[in-house]
Formats: C-alpha cells, sequence, structure tokens
C-alpha cells in the first residue's frame, strides 16, 4: 500500500468518526437545550461525511451495487464472525456491562444486515420495494414494519424509526 493509499484510508476512517461522533454530539447538545450547538455541530458532521465520500472515492472504495452488496456482506460477516465475539468476552472477563450489551447488540444486528444485503444481492434488479425500521436503541433493522417489541434489546415499537 502507498503512502497516499494509507492516508486516504487513514483520513476517511477519521472523517466517518468525526461524523458520528458530531451526531452523537449534537443530540447531547440538543438535549442540554443548546440548539445553536447542536447545529453547529450537524453542520460539521455533514461536512465530515462530505470528506469521507470524497476519500473513499479517491481509495477506488465505491464500486457498482453489485460490488458493493458483496463488500457490505464481506465487511457485515466479519464483524459478526470475527470482531465482535472476542470483544464480547474481553467485556465479559473485565466485567464491563455496558460495553458487553453494546457489542452484543452490534453483533446481533450485523447478522441482519448480511441477511439483509445477501437478500438484496439475491434480488437486485427486481426493485422490489420494502420498508425498513431502525432501532434506536440497539439498531435492530426490520423489514415491512416496527415490532411491537425489538427482539434484540427489548425496546418498544415507539424506538424504530422508519428509514426513507
Amino acid at each position: 500500500m502507498s503512502k497516499t493509499e494509507k492516508g486516504l484510508a487513514e483520513a476517511f476512517a477519521g472523517e466517518s468518526q468525526a461524523n458520528r461522533k458530531y451526531l452523537a454530539f449534537a443530540k447531547k447538545a440538543e438535549e442540554e437545550g443548546y440548539k445553536q450547538v447542536a447545529k453547529l455541530f450537524r453542520a460539521a458532521a455533514e461536512a465530515e461525511t462530505v470528506h469521507a465520500h470524497n476519500h473513499l472515492r479517491a481509495m477506488g472504495g465505491i464500486k457498482v451495487t453489485e460490488e458493493n452488496l458483496k463488500a457490505a456482506i464481506q465487511g457485515e460477516t466479519y464483524e459478526f464472525e470475527s470482531m465482535y465475539p472476542p470483544m464480547i468476552d474481553d467485556a465479559m472477563a473485565e466485567g464491563k456491562d455496558e460495553a458487553k450489551k453494546s457489542f452484543f447488540w452490534a453483533n446481533e444486528v450485523e447478522k441482519i444486515h448480511a441477511r439483509l444485503y445477501k437478500e438484496a444481492l439475491d434480488n437486485l434488479g427486481s426493485n422490489k420495494e420494502v420498508d425498513y425500521y431502525v432501532c434506536g436503541l440497539c439498531g435492530n433493522t426490520v423489514e415491512g414494519a416496527a415490532p411491537e417489541k425489538c427482539s434484540i434489546c427489548g425496546a418498544s415499537k415507539q424506538m424504530f424509526k422508519k428509514i426513507d
């Protein structure tokens, strides 16, 4: 890997993390009544997304949809088969219950994402329209309609957000 390729990968990761962090900061500022600060965090988060997309494009990381789906399946599968299980074990061994819960929820949802991407790949071109709902507590992603209770974290139906 060239220095430029390494730099692009590092920049993509950093910009992506900044986006997510700033959105979390915006949510907290909003909860505390700092609407203008929340707006600033959201604006910066959007800019970080632009940067991340530019870096990913320069890396050649955006392909045709079929290849993108295959990459997504591979990434999600890696996460639930290899990445999260030892993290869950470590958190358990260290008595870090909040981290264990966070890792477990993510691990379970990554399995769902891999399955949904596989189904999308298998049905590519059919243009069958399906609604998706995401649990705001654990990230569970469901098709069709929000369930009365999240199958992963137990959250109520009201915690699910319809994705457009």
